[in-house]
């Protein structure tokens, strides 16, 4: 278990190094940061001197050594269109994409282990053939569409929720349904599968020849040992949903990491861009090597 361990540490500092590189390219092949950062109206002269003055001056790889050093403590640098450090950027709108992603994620999990257990118990029948459906749809549905769906049912026609903001909970009901059903197909198909696997395994036989009553069967023998890996599953999901936050934050103008994001891009803010991109993929990368050592503590199998 220690060198199965240390192999995917590795491999996720590996990861992370490739991401911190990938992300300062980001920055240095979208343009001249310095005629950016000067502005359309900006002379030669007030160029070259920005250009000095934020090293961009140096060598790329003495750029990246400053940077990487500078991101390790969560210097960032400051944003070009807001005036403030990008970390104090960060701070403000990271625990409303957080706070997002836990709803949206109870939602997926809430709705998609019951139809994942209901579809395994009536196999073969319409009831499996609808979860099915229902985890086809929820892949091949863009969740921008489905958002904008929910806005126009629930918000405009039936006024029973907001369309945008983040004062109240009621405003991370339909930006948490529309994000949560992004990861519902996965969670499904895996808990399905896994009561299938279950269901026919010896020791569920034997309970059933005990005369176990079935209720009892399914939840304490079945889907407490199918369940396990879409604990590991959701991990991974919900690093899947602070990416995918980007596009429901800008349709719900939730101010959170994602809507800053969109602001970021339209406005040629790369440093607000190059921090986010950071972080997330940071959160993410901690997410999948938890999410492996679960399964590798859970399935000794894993390990090899």
């Amino acid at each position: 278990m220690l060198a199965f361990t240390l192999r995917r540490i590795l491999v996720a500092l590996a990861v992370a190094f490739t991401v911190a590189v990938a992300s300062f390219l980001l920055l240095h092949l979208s343009g001249d940061l310095a005629t950016a950062i000067a502005g359309p109206e900006a002379t030669g002269p007030q160029i070259e001197q920005i250009r000095r003055d934020y090293g961009l001056d140096q060598p790329l790889l003495a750029q990246f050594l400053t940077w990487g050093w500078r991101a390790l403590h969560l210097d960032f640098g400051n944003s070009f269109y807001f005036r403030e450090r990008v970390v104090d950027l960060l701070a403000a709108r990271l625990p409303i994409t957080l706070y997002l992603g836990i709803i949206a994620l109870s939602v997926a999990l809430f709705v998609a282990i019951p139809l994942g257990v209901v579809a395994a118990v009536k196999r073969d029948t319409w009831v499996d053939r609808l979860a099915l459906s229902v985890s086809v749809l929820g892949q091949a549905m863009p969740s921008f569409w489905f958002g904008l769906t929910l806005i126009l049912i629930f918000s405009v026609n039936l006024r029973w929720l907001p369309v945008s903001g983040n004062a109240t909970w009621k405003h991370f009901v339909l930006p948490a349904v529309a994000l949560g059903y992004y990861a519902m197909p996965a969670v499904m198909r895996l808990t399905r599968n896994g009561m299938l696997e279950v269901l026919s395994s010896d020791y569920v036989r034997t309970a059933r020849a005990k005369g176990l009553p079935p209720r009892k069967i399914l939840v304490r023998h079945a889907l407490r040992n199918a369940v396990i890996p879409v604990i590991a599953l959701a991990a991974v999901q919900f690093g899947f949903m602070l990416g995918g936050s980007i596009v429901i934050e800008a349709v719900f103008s939730l101010q959170g990491l994602g809507q800053l994001a969109w602001e970021s891009i339209a406005r040629n803010d790369f440093p607000v861009v190059q921090a986010i991109v950071l972080v997330l993929a940071m959160i993410y990368i901690a997410l999948t090597l938890a999410a492996d050592l679960l399964n590798a503590f859970l399935d000794p199998r894993l390990r090899q």
